[in-house]
């Protein structure tokens, strides 16, 4: 199941640690780019999402118990929310909703050239993840189901 919506700019929000007393940053997608790619040794879950998908909102916990039970992999949720709504939508959802993953918004109206740099195949449609080290990227325009869902795909990275 995934979300698309096109009565708003498919803008991506920037990424920033989810403590409530900290900066949501926001980024052009030039910004952003560099987060999607590694020379390290580490793996990247990187999820776009925003409050209005329910598909999103759905599987953000598995994501968040991903994270804390495998902190060697930097988990990303990138927010394509609008910024003007951080202090007063974003911020109090990832508080509800006790995401302490880092959160970053991503703010380019120009969806159709950043969309097809990230993967040619990916439809604009969201959730969409990609898992990533620097051998191998794995792209899925899908919600996942459960934890298990999430590890099982991380796992077919080298």
């Amino acid at each position: 199941m995934s979300c698309n919506n096109t009565n708003t700019d498919k803008s991506l929000k920037s990424n920033t640690i989810t403590n409530v007393n900290q900066d949501i940053p926001v980024y052009d997608f030039n910004q952003f780019e560099p987060l999607i790619y590694t020379e390290s040794d580490k793996t990247y879950l990187i999820n776009f999402w925003a409050m209005w998908c329910a598909p999103c909102v759905k599987e953000l916990p598995y994501i968040e118990q991903f994270a804390a039970k495998h902190p060697d992999v930097e988990v990303i949720l990138v927010s394509l929310d609008f910024p003007k709504d951080i202090e007063t939508k974003l911020k109090p959802f990832l508080k509800k909703k006790k995401i302490s993953s880092k959160v970053v918004l991503l703010d380019d109206p120009d969806s159709n050239t950043w969309i097809d740099k990230i993967d040619p195949n990916w439809s604009g449609a969201i959730p969409f993840t990609i898992m990533f080290n620097k051998d191998e990227r794995l792209f899925y325009e899908r919600s996942f189901e459960n934890l298990e869902d999430l590890e099982n795909q991380i796992n077919k990275l080298n």
